[in-house]
């Protein structure tokens, strides 16, 4: 028993301690866990850490139930607006068309029964929200928000439809009355329906929770853990598709506006990085065994079937009628990244007892590192030449709620000058701060000093600034520089220069000389963009006009409120 603590802790720390080694190396970090666990078992560890297939099943349950929980808190309601309706046509439809396109490939390629075929295919036909998730996040990238929203989305919900096809693939194998049509459309429908109202239930009835009853602080993030758990349990327990639950539980908290979000995230921030940490070790443990360069042919060519042809065609076929950009299709095929899910889906057949069941965690186990490798690495260049990685937003260095009273929402924001906007240095009565904001302190050379209104403030300054949690990004833009974050300059992102949405076509014209034929002078600008868009407007979205490049700067639901002008072509 001790020993096994001892060598548990000690492989999470050596993850830990190598994982800045995946940023310099360009490999997903994901890949580098699942490479030490492998490590581990091959040196006989795994005779003595846990690494059976019933103990690598239910710790996989449970980390993806904590990572869909963080994914879910994280994800905005905005992103609904845009992505709801394309992202559930891709996690329902689109996982039936991958499942079937790289199954009839497995037949082909294993030269296996039909039904086997296809429970391949549809053990590795659903993306990852636990790679998904950590790579955007690790790779800092803001996306367009329709490209953004849409993967966000489908990561979290598309486990439902892959589960459920597994099953009943399995059914069809193993029972010597398979389930009919109506039986296996009544069972998707109860396992959505089901997973569906308990994780709305359980959202609701948490977030009010949390509201009323008084803890510690430190409770707040546990009693969330505990209850999310509980409901992805329960609702198993019922037939319903726990992992929904608990993704969609996770989106209504995230979205409840807490006092206590912020202490929650941050704990399940940690807790999400843990579950994939040990998930990814314990599958690097299981498959240490497993005879994989047999395979290791056929697995790289059905990987490749799957990130060229059935993810594309999937994509393509469920994502035109919402009026996506070519390219951000094309982004959206190679980000099909494949991860736990894939594996532990394939430990279903070795739990059924099938035959040839140990082919299938090796297979899916090829199909993941291909994935992690070849879409993984280069998911941030990707983005970046299809155009669609936004500027980079200015936040600041760290931030923290106000508790001070239950009709104000404040927040201590903490920003750093630089030296180029601030130089020379400048009073605060010279600069416009938003109502209801007091800069507090400022740390200059490891002293803190006071500060009113004739302090000059200068590059390298600290400032601590207390004002209303709308009032962020406006502090943001004015104390911030995103010069030290690598992300695309916003002056060439969205042009030299910045239009308000009311103005009218006319007024373009008298300023810029630019002539827009077959149009009307008194239209607003905002309008004549939104009329060339393919749905709702997003940042980042652009028209070409003549010489000149449209760029919708900022918006507000479905208004356009900024705009900017590229006086280049792009």
């Amino acid at each position: 028993m001790i020993l096994t603590l001892l060598l548990a802790s000690a492989l999470l720390m050596a993850s830990i301690l190598l994982s800045p080694l995946s940023n310099r190396i360009g490999m997903p970090v994901l890949l580098l866990f699942l490479g030490v666990g492998m490590l581990a078992g091959q040196n006989g560890f795994g005779h003595v850490l846990p690494a059976d297939t019933d103990t690598t099943f239910l710790v996989g349950h449970l980390a993806l139930a904590i990572i869909l929980l963080d994914g879910g808190m994280r994800t905005r309601a905005e992103t609904f607006r845009v992505g709801l309706k394309p992202a559930l046509t891709l996690a329902t439809l689109g996982v039936v068309i991958t499942a079937g396109i790289t199954g009839l490939a497995a037949v082909w390629i294993f030269d296996l029964p039909l039904l086997y075929g296809l429970l391949i295919g549809t053990i590795i036909s659903s993306t990852d929200a636990a790679a998904v998730f950590a790579l955007l996040q690790n790779h800092g990238l803001r996306l367009n928000e329709r490209v953004s929203a849409t993967l966000e989305i489908e990561s979290g919900s598309n486990d439902p439809m892959a589960i459920f096809l597994t099953v009943v693939l399995l059914e069809l194998i193993t029972r010597d009355q398979p389930p009919g049509i109506g039986e296996s459309a009544l069972l998707l429908f109860k396992q959505l329906a089901i997973g569906a109202v308990g994780g709305w239930l359980g959202g609701i009835a948490l977030a009010r929770l949390l509201k009323t009853i008084p803890l510690i602080s430190a409770f707040y993030p546990l009693l969330v853990t505990a209850t999310g758990l509980s409901v992805f349990a329960a609702t198993y327990l019922l037939d319903g598709s726990g992992f929904l639950a608990i993704y969609l539980m996770g989106v209504i908290l995230g979205n409840s506006r807490l006092k206590k979000m912020e202490e929650i995230l941050q704990v399940h921030d940690g807790l999400a990085w843990l579950a994939q940490l040990c998930l990814f070790l314990m599958l690097g443990l299981l498959l240490a065994h497993g005879d994989k360069i047999t395979f290791i042919g056929e697995g790289l060519l059905l990987a490749a079937i799957l990130i060229l042809v059935a993810r594309p065609v999937a994509v393509f076929m469920t994502l035109w009628p919402f009026g996506f950009r070519f390219r951000e299709q094309i982004f959206i095929a190679w980000v099909g990244l494949r991860g736990a899910v894939p594996i532990v889906l394939a430990l279903f057949p070795l739990i059924a007892g099938i035959p040839n069941a140990g082919m299938f965690p090796i297979v899916a186990f090829i199909v993941v590192v291909a994935s992690l490798v070849i879409q993984g690495a280069s998911l941030a260049q990707a983005a970046r030449w299809l155009k669609l990685e936004l500027p980079a937003e200015s936040k600041p260095l760290q931030q923290v709620t106000l508790e001070w009273s239950d009709h104000a929402d404040h927040k201590l924001m903490l920003f750093e000058l630089d030296g180029e906007h601030w130089t020379p240095p400048r009073s605060l009565n010279g600069i416009k701060l938003p109502e209801q904001v007091v800069v507090s302190a400022v740390m200059r050379n490891n002293e803190i000093q006071a500060v009113n209104e004739q302090f000059k403030l200068q590059g390298g300054d600290r400032i601590a600034v207390i004002g209303p949690t709308t009032a962020e990004q406006t502090l943001a833009k004015l104390f911030s520089s995103t010069a030290k974050i690598p992300a695309l300059r916003e002056n060439v992102f969205f042009g030299l220069f910045e239009l308000n949405g009311e103005i009218t076509l006319g007024d373009l014209e008298k300023s810029f000389g630019i002539p827009i034929p077959e149009s009307d002078p008194e239209q607003l600008l905002c309008d004549y963009i939104d009329s060339h868009l393919p749905g709702h407007p997003i940042v980042g979205d652009r028209v070409k006009v003549g010489p000149v490049t449209l760029v919708v700067k900022a918006v507000e639901g479905d208004k356009i409120l900024r705009v900017g002008l590229k006086l280049s072509a792009g």
